[in-house]
């Protein structure tokens, strides 16, 4: 037997060096995914009855606003500071290497198939993943970024809306923005602070994005509106500190871990279609700038 022998085979084998039966290999890949699934249900209703841990998922789902609420959900659970997430062959791609002895941890994967009767279908798997911070960088191109004004920001927050926007003197109450429930149309009062009048438009954006779905219907959609503005406040740079979960636990109440998936679902939907918009007309108005400054 010469040096290299025992490693031609590819059978699968626990991390203790013991090779699995195909059955032994199925077996623990369903262990491991009632494992995970048992932690995403168990972190949702922790943010659902906590305020505190509810503005925590939130944060996390604003720093990945296109992954599912459910994948935002395990990151909170594994690894809630992470900012930039891959598998090995994703960070390899970028030049980079995963560090010795990091440990990974799991989102979940869609993943097409074909069923017996040949129509298309949706399965999902477990994914192991690593932050950033996990990862060896230093031949990792630096992303530069960009950053925008707030009128930059104001007028991308606007931009392709699908309700109609005016300005007003005053409003009821002295609250910043209202969604005419009939029409939509959003009123907002000038003369506020930027901080003030992205987060009040944003809400009622946000609130008008959650009453458009009609496959999915909200329990409240006012309370979606308002994580949607947070969410994007938190993506964009804006304070936060006026915000309040404390009502979160009574927004969920009775609910179980999938009614509450559901709901956070529909937020990260609202806040994820005006992020969209928003990310569209930021990025056409920096290719003008460079365009404009290479002629």
């Amino acid at each position: 037997m010469n040096g290299y022998d025992d490693i031609l085979s590819n059978s699968p084998e626990t991390e203790q060096g013991e090779r699995l039966s195909k059955e032994g290999y199925a077996a623990k890949k369903q262990e491991e995914r009632e494992t995970i699934y048992e932690l995403l249900d168990n972190t949702a209703m922790e943010a659902a009855g906590d305020g505190g841990r509810f503005r925590q998922y939130l944060d996390v789902q604003a720093a990945f606003i296109r992954y599912r609420a459910a994948n935002a959900l395990l990151i909170l659970a594994q690894k809630p500071e992470a900012t930039q997430i891959g598998d090995f062959n994703y960070w390899k791609g970028k030049g980079g290497s995963v560090k010795a002895q990091q440990t990974g941890f799991y989102i979940i994967e869609p993943q097409q198939y074909t069923k017996g009767d040949g129509s298309a279908g949706t399965g999902y798997n477990l994914k192991k993943v690593f932050d950033i911070s996990q990862v060896d960088t230093r031949n990792i191109k630096a992303d530069e970024g960009s950053k925008h004004d707030e009128r930059q920001l104001l007028k991308a927050l606007i931009h392709k809306a699908p309700v109609k926007i005016t300005g007003v003197d005053e409003l009821p109450d002295g609250i910043g923005a209202a969604a005419d429930p009939e029409t939509g149309e959003i009123s907002v009062r000038r003369g506020m602070e930027f901080s003030d009048t992205f987060r009040s438009v944003a809400q009622e954006l946000g609130y008008c994005e959650a009453d458009r779905d009609a496959g999915k219907i909200p329990v409240n959609p006012s309370f979606v509106g308002y994580c949607a503005s947070y969410m994007l406040c938190k993506k964009y740079g804006i304070e936060t500190r006026a915000f309040d979960f404390g009502a979160a636990p009574e927004v969920f109440k009775g609910m179980g871990p999938q009614g509450v998936k559901q709901e956070l679902s529909i937020i990260r939907s609202a806040a994820d279609a005006i992020a969209g918009r928003m990310e569209r007309q930021l990025g056409a108005a920096l290719k003008a700038v460079k365009a404009q400054g290479a002629r």
